[in-house]
């Protein structure tokens, strides 16, 4: 029998992840909770809440652990071409850390709204709503109220699925209605990392839930993802003005650094002499994609180094492709004191279109009253 290795993972949260699985303890209902020991920084309490962190793991030894701070997934551990398991997404070692200003979104669930409102604006109605603004002129992932900065209620339904909920009031962060969230996160026996998510609200409001993993397969701590092979199902993209706001017009990747159809790595195009690669530094765009019933891979990943091959399955109409542009690496607060530089991590954010409430020829985001909003997103890893 060959044997697992852990790679890639700071000893710290190897320790971490073994505690988690071997010292859990058991509610009322018999499930199997667990919750980081105070000495590892990630057991605290915040606005009168206790944030904890849960720990999902399936027959294959893949391993998730996941906080109710932001429902932010802390790391993702799965077997590479030697069956060693390797953590592929970057994170902090303390819920401090995640909640210092300027902290980049890493695997956190991001509403009510995903992406870009330009101006922090938008009509329902006819009716104007203003949101607040931190992202230069315009609001990004909900604004600095974002569900990234709340803590979730949690319930652990066993060992490979978590539940959590939250209820966000009317008028928060500027967005109309109560909206009742809950997003489930899933990790099956075949190596996939399974979120749906459902939301009612009591009044007209916008919505727009994704999830912010960045990934590097290499490893996360590895300086970059520019060797990754990357295909995206796409023919078309939204191009973007100067602060990221699409100008509402769908523009075909054929002849362009932005055709992934065939696959290439992500480094091969990204510095040309492109006006919207300037925009984004890079990556950081909306890709149309050509099917989305949530059976068809709309992107698929594969790092050179770990052989580890990511596919992504969704509902969603939209994929965000950033190449972590905005990483600058300049702090070692990353897990076990790791910088994160310029390009070493990718985000594969499912969506539908930024600033779609100002962009009628873009679907709806508009959520009703007596409505459900439900959609679904798989990372499928396999080597």
């Amino acid at each position: 029998m060959k044997k697992t290795f852990y790679k890639g993972l700071p000893i710290a949260a190897f320790c971490l992840a073994v505690v988690l699985y071997s010292c859990h303890s058991k509610n009322d209902k018999g499930t199997e909770t667990t919750a980081v020991t105070d000495s590892l920084k990630y057991n605290t309490t915040i606005d009168g809440k206790n944030v904890k962190l849960y720990i999902l793991k399936n027959k294959q030894g893949a391993l998730v652990t996941i906080s109710n701070y932001g429902g932010r997934i802390i790391s993702l551990l799965v077997p590479d071409k030697d069956n060693q398991l390797t953590d592929v997404v970057l994170g902090y070692d303390s819920i401090g850390t995640y909640r210092k200003k300027g902290e980049p979104f890493f695997g956190a669930l991001i509403g009510r709204y995903g992406n870009r409102i330009g101006k922090g604006k938008f009509k329902i109605n006819g009716k104007e709503y203003s949101l607040q603004l931190n992202d230069g002129p315009n609001t990004l992932h909900g604004g600095t109220d974002g569900f990234f900065s709340k803590v979730w209620d949690a319930k652990q339904v066993d060992g490979q699925k978590l539940e959590l909920h939250y209820l966000s009031k009317n008028g928060e962060a500027g967005y109309p209605g109560q909206l009742d969230v809950k997003v489930t996160y899933t990790l099956t026996d075949d190596n996939a990392l399974q979120i749906d998510y459902w939301a009612t609200t009591d009044q007209a409001t916008v919505v727009n839930l994704t999830n912010h993993a960045y990934f590097n397969l290499n490893g996360e701590g590895n300086k970059t993802i520019l060797d990754h092979e990357l295909m995206i199902d796409a023919n078309a993209y939204t191009p973007v003005d100067s602060t990221l706001i699409p100008t509402g017009k769908l523009q075909p990747v054929a002849g362009t650094a932005f055709n992934f159809n065939k696959g290439k790595t992500i480094g091969k195009s990204i510095d040309e002499n492109n006006q919207q690669l300037k925009f984004g530094k890079g990556y950081d765009h909306n890709f149309a994609l050509n099917k989305h019933d949530g059976k068809t891979p709309v992107a698929t990943v594969k790092s050179p180094v770990t052989g580890i091959i990511l596919e992504v399955y969704t509902t969603e109409p939209g994929l965000q492709f950033y190449s972590g542009n905005f990483l600058t690496g300049e702090d070692k607060d990353g897990k076990g004191g790791k910088s994160y530089p310029h390009r070493s991590a990718f985000c594969l954010e499912t969506q539908h279109f930024p600033d779609a409430p100002n962009h009628a020829n873009f679907a709806s985001t508009v959520l009703k009253p007596g409505e459900t909003y439900q959609t679904s997103t798989t990372y499928k890893f396999s080597k």
